[in-house]
């Protein structure tokens, strides 16, 4: 999947995005997490353990959320057609303008609400037929895979396959530090970059992508 130049740049540009939001998300909402799902089952975890219900709750809506958008991607991938790649981008784009609008709006929950919907449409942009595809919004699989393909590297194996991963990783964590620039800067209103480029990867896809 990440062999082809085309699919590894619009995935480090997803995951810039990706990185970009959750900076953002995760300043707002004080540690926890829009895209990092396993970040906030931690935090669940722990807000259990202490009885901390309200805090506990927050966590679950998020997961619950994010899975709804992982399920509403899946739904739009599950028409086959050849643009749906560009209407899941395109879908995304429009919850991340309806966050940026309900913030103006003064519903900040609600905005918080669009973009975990977000996040979780994102990683369905290279899902595979029958099953979850490349994961954009978390990076764990991908430093494992760093790791996996460095050792088989250094046993006669591809010399430089780890390499994708790595840049999915870097552009993450170049997404966040803009994304935490851009919050310090406008607040919740730098959801509006990341709707516009959500926007801008939705036309580049429909332009590259081959007609029947």
């Amino acid at each position: 999947m990440l062999e082809q130049r085309r699919n590894l740049a619009l995935a480090c540009a997803l995951s810039a995005l990706a990185g970009y939001v959750d900076g953002i998300g995760f300043l707002h909402l004080g540690g926890l997490f829009v895209s990092f799902m396993s970040g906030n089952s931690t935090r669940l975890g722990v807000q259990l353990a202490a009885g901390h219900w309200r805090d506990a709750a927050e966590a679950v809506g998020l997961i619950v959320l994010f899975v709804a958008g992982a399920a509403l991607g899946s739904l739009i991938v599950s028409i086959r057609s050849a643009f749906c790649q560009c209407w899941v981008l395109f879908g995304e784009a429009l919850l991340l303008a309806a966050a940026a609008l309900c913030y103006a709006l003064g519903t900040s929950s609600v905005a918080i609400g669009a973009i975990v919907l977000a996040m979780g449409l994102e990683n369905s942009v290279f899902q595979v037929e029958g099953g979850a595809g490349l994961g954009l919004t978390y990076m764990t699989g991908a430093l494992v895979k760093v790791g996996q393909f460095a050792a088989a590297a250094l046993t006669g194996g591809r010399r430089w396959a780890w390499l994708p991963n790595l840049l999915l990783w870097a552009a993450l964590v170049v997404g966040a530090i803009c994304g935490a620039v851009a919050y310090g800067w406008i607040n919740l209103a730098a959801i509006w970059f990341a709707a516009g480029w959500a926007l801008i990867l939705s036309g580049v896809v429909f332009a590259t992508t081959e007609r029947d």
